[in-house]
């Protein structure tokens, strides 16, 4: 039965090339499903990573902003402090004259 097989296959070459050419484009099938599910994943990680970076920089610029509020509150305080400290020199300079 199987040397029946062998030789119908040998007798019908355009069988043989048909199947050829069908499992070739199987192939290539499964090449293109496989590559446009990767560009689909990539693409996703993509977009989710651009998200992350947004959300990092709306933190670096509340972090920022904060930052700015308590370096002015700290000039605030020193010029308060040096303001102080230059009437008491003063009041004391006064009492040694």
């Amino acid at each position: 039965m199987s040397e029946r097989t062998v030789g119908l296959a040998v007798a019908d070459p355009a069988g043989v090339w048909a199947a050829a050419i069908g499992t070739a484009g199987v192939f290539v099938l499964l090449i293109v499903l496989v590559w446009q599910i990767a560009a689909t994943w990539r693409a996703r990680m993509l977009a989710a990573r651009e998200e992350q970076y947004k959300e990092l920089a709306r933190k670096y610029a509340e972090l920022l902003e904060d930052n700015v509020e308590l370096h002015r509150r700290s000039i605030e305080e020193l010029t308060t402090a040096r303001r102080s400290i230059d009437s008491l020199d003063r009041k004391m300079m006064r009492e040694v004259e």
